[in-house]
């Protein structure tokens, strides 16, 4: 939602770019006829900028439904290459991601339940690339290389973009082969070892006919935080990608466009550490500090600021996705029929240590994952500009996940998360350890698939009344089937079969097996009425319904007191999502000046919570439906030209988002102990949302002349505010993550031929701040955490032919 201030080429990111309606899966016209900004650089206004998102080309002022936009020049002038880094270019866009299969999007505060990782969970921001969708959430970890733009849609986008996208969608294109040759690479270097290259290269096979694009992005960076007992840094940054392209126009009628790509991720990552102790209602002698003390064991810090962690076990966050995929578009002329086919994988290979301490309590926690998906569009969209504009189509999606996790318990994890109880201190009277074999050397192997099926009709138009009126509906229908089997067996630890012992030890991890299947189908859609008060202000009105599909608990479930799966806790309703908006958007003053504003309210009906089991296996937390949430809010987004040396803007999202009824909800920290069950969380804050978000900044640049080198000298400035927001779906007192403030700054020179050079300071005032906060498993009241990057510098080279 920031348009960073540059040279007129840059106009078109998202501070102006503000608004369009919810495209098809992917968004963006054909490669003939991308979306680049138009701007007249003789004078200092603001220039308009095309969109694709309703599969015509558009002006983004005149589309009834907010839309940031976010282009190339953005993203080379930021130095922004992931999404965690645009989401400081966008307030209404919050990113957690402990790791990757543990990635969490969200747009106005919906997308995704905090703190549980679960297959059978579908996420509600969709992940597009080049019209393909991403099921995933760890494809926003990948690095960014090639892309010509960014869409930020905010709200459900349930009729053209369809499945599970009731929060919004990030629909990412990448630039297109060109029949021209051309080639560009970029350098960059700085501390902690950083070290990213990017290349690309284009141009014709056969003249007019087939073009080729080949692009490559390879990253590396020392991790920031100190491990203490491993002796080096971790939470580091390892990956490259390759990404093909080929562009074929045997006619001026047909266009096929192939797409191949693979991603390889092996970081040292990801750690947490100590942030703080809260007191539970527990009895002081299972509380933190009592318990460590047993054990002799002290944090290596207890100040997170430090960046030293002390975790003893392995630590490894890989990854590899990879996918081909085909877009053809023939022109009937009347309209134009687009086929979209797609196959993706994903392969997780992570290694944890779960207690995130020295002490030996998990000594693997993994969850190895394989992920394989099909899809299928046709797309039937009539051409030119008419009284009736409409779009219908079809589409089939099928998705296989595929789990094998291990985790397996240490020495001390009989003394840390059973219950000190008169049979243990019986049994302890004499030797403190002579319990620890219960635990020691215990597995548990859980075993998961879930299979997804879905399939979808859709039809949107827009009827242009009036030169001025315009309305807009649109209605889609998705039928989807999922069946999922989980089988969780356990081996090792001490061979018993006292009954007293044997509980003791379910109480921590037990054996179970169930299946559960999903078939149903829901209606999305939208209505928007617009109205054209000029050629640069525009009002709307909108109304619009998603539809994020049911889920499989697939991670375990609660035991009926009978020792059996409660089968009735095995899936979780449909979340239905209805959002009112009315948007005002204007370009004043000559165009010198952008400002739009939204304000919206939305209903979330069965909102997919992340709650506890409050049965004998505590450490097991399963997905359940929150009856009602209750999101409102306010967006303004301004950009200024004043002269034509001197780019601002400012970017605010004010959100407000509650539990509006949630009795079976997760209990806080505070509040844990012998006799807890489900906490009523109803009027409660939503976790992961900032009341207060905001993106601001400029940059001056002037003509210059050095080293014999005409171009621009420039200076820019970037700040990202939030304020403070619970970071845990329990809303707990301990787990609030403090308001900060990120400052990024860069200065250099753009030659006219085409390269470029400047020095980059993120986080300048090496702001200490948290990027999110856990409970440690077992409740002893430790709260880990991770440190948001501190100051880090740079140099990039960057140049075009």
């Amino acid at each position: 939602m920031i348009c960073l201030a540059a040279l007129a080429t840059c106009v078109a990111g998202p501070a102006f770019a503000q608004t369009a309606d919810g495209g098809e899966a992917g968004g963006g016209a054909p490669p003939a006829t991308q979306a680049r900004p138009v701007v007249d650089p003789t004078y200092a206004t603001v220039g308009d900028i095309v969109v694709t998102a309703r599969r015509r080309d558009e002006r983004a002022q005149d589309v009834p439904i907010a839309l940031t936009v976010i282009n190339e020049e953005l993203l080379n002038r930021t130095g922004a290459y992931n999404v965690a880094q645009v989401t400081q270019l966008a307030p209404s866009v919050q990113l957690l991601s402990p790791n990757a299969r543990n990635t969490a999007i969200t747009i106005r505060g919906l997308g995704a339940s905090y703190g549980l990782a679960n297959d059978g969970l579908e996420q509600g921001v969709g992940i597009y690339i080049d019209q393909v969708y991403y099921s995933r959430p760890a494809t926003a970890t990948l690095d960014f290389v090639d892309i010509d733009r960014i869409e930020i849609l905010r709200g459900p986008q349930g009729t053209l973009f369809g499945k599970n996208t009731t929060a919004g969608a990030l629909n990412i294109t990448t630039r297109a082969p060109s029949f021209t040759p051309e080639a560009q690479g970029e350098l960059s270097i700085g501390d902690y070892n950083f070290v990213q290259a990017k290349a690309t290269v284009s141009g014709p096979l056969i003249a007019d006919t087939l073009a080729a694009r080949l692009s490559f992005v390879s990253t590396r960076r020392d991790g920031t935080l100190d491990n203490a007992t491993v002796g080096h840094a971790q939470n580091a940054q390892e990956s490259i990608s390759l990404h093909g392209q080929l562009l074929y126009q045997p006619t001026e009628k047909l266009t096929v466009r192939l797409y191949g790509d693979y991603s390889d991720q092996t970081p040292d990552c990801c750690t947490q550490l100590y942030v703080r102790v809260g007191q539970t209602l527990k009895a002081a002698d299972v509380q933190f500090a009592a318990l460590a003390a047993g054990r002799g064991y002290a944090p290596a810090s207890t100040n997170p600021y430090d960046r030293t962690a002390d975790v003893d076990g392995k630590i490894q966050a890989d990854q590899i996705q990879r996918g081909v995929s085909a877009i053809v578009d023939y022109d009937f002329g009347f309209a134009t029929l687009t086929s979209v086919s797609a196959w993706r994988a994903w392969d997780w290979r992570p290694a944890n240590d779960r207690d995130y301490t020295a002490l030996d309590i998990t000594r693997q926690s993994a969850n190895p994952s394989d992920q394989d998906q099909w899809s299928q569009e046709l797309r039937l969209s009539s051409n030119g500009k008419n009284r009736i504009d409409w779009t219908a189509g079809l589409y089939a999606f099928h998705q296989a996940v595929e789990t094998h996790g291990i985790t397996e318990y240490g020495n001390d994890a009989t003394y840390w998360l059973t219950a000190h109880d008169a049979a243990y201190y019986a049994a302890t009277a004499t030797d403190p350890h002579a319990l620890d074999s219960l635990l020691a050397g215990y597995t548990v192997f859980n075993d998961s698939r879930i299979e997804t099926d879905s399939l979808a009709a859709f039809a949107q138009l827009t009827w242009n009344i009036t030169d001025r009126l315009h309305l807009t509906p649109g209605l889609r229908y998705t039928h989807e089937e999922k069946d999922g089997v989980y089988a969780a067996t356990v081996t090792g630890g001490l061979a018993t079969t006292n009954a007293a012992l044997l509980a003791r030890r379910n109480g921590v991890a037990r054996p179970q097996a169930y299946s559960a299947s999903i078939s149903d189908g829901d209606l999305s859609g939208q209505v928007a009425l617009s109205y054209d008060f000029s050629d640069n202000i525009l009002a709307y009105g909108s109304w619009a319904r998603g539809y994020k599909s049911g889920g499989i608990n697939m991670a375990g479930i609660p035991n009926l007191p009978s020792g059996a799966p409660s089968l009735t806790n095995a899936t979780v309703k449909p979340e239905v999502v209805t959002t009112w908006e009315l948007g005002l958007k204007t370009q004043l003053f000559d165009k010198r000046v952008t400002a739009n504003l939204a304000a919206y309210r939305t209903d979330v009906e069965d909102y997919q919570a992340n709650v506890v089991d409050t049965g004998p296996g505590a450490l097991r937390g399963y997905l359940a439906n929150a009856k009602k949430v209750e999101i409102q809010g306010i967006e303004l987004d301004a950009f200024a030209r004043p002269t034509p040396w001197l780019d601002a803007y400012a970017n605010l999202a004010l959100t407000d988002a509650k539990y509006a009824d949630f009795t079976n909800g997760p209990c806080p920290l505070e509040l844990i102990g012998a006799t807890t069950v489900a906490c009523d969380l109803s009027g409660k804050d939503l976790p992961g949302v900032s009341p207060w978000a905001a993106s601001v900044g400029g940059e001056l640049h002037r003509d210059v002349t050095g080293l014999g080198y005409a171009g621009e000298a420039y200076f820019g400035a970037d700040a990202n505010y939030r304020s403070t927001y619970n970071a845990d779906a329990s809303v707990s007192k301990y787990t609030e993550i403090d308001g900060y403030t990120v400052l990024n700054l860069r200065a250099g020179f753009r030659a006219d031929n085409g390269w470029e050079a400047f020095v980059w300071v993120r986080n300048a005032l090496d702001e200490d701040y948290l990027q999110l906060l856990t409970v440690q498993a077992g409740n002893s009241g430790l709260v880990l955490g991770t440190p948001g990057d501190p100051r880090t510098f740079g140099l990039t080279l960057r140049a075009k032919y």
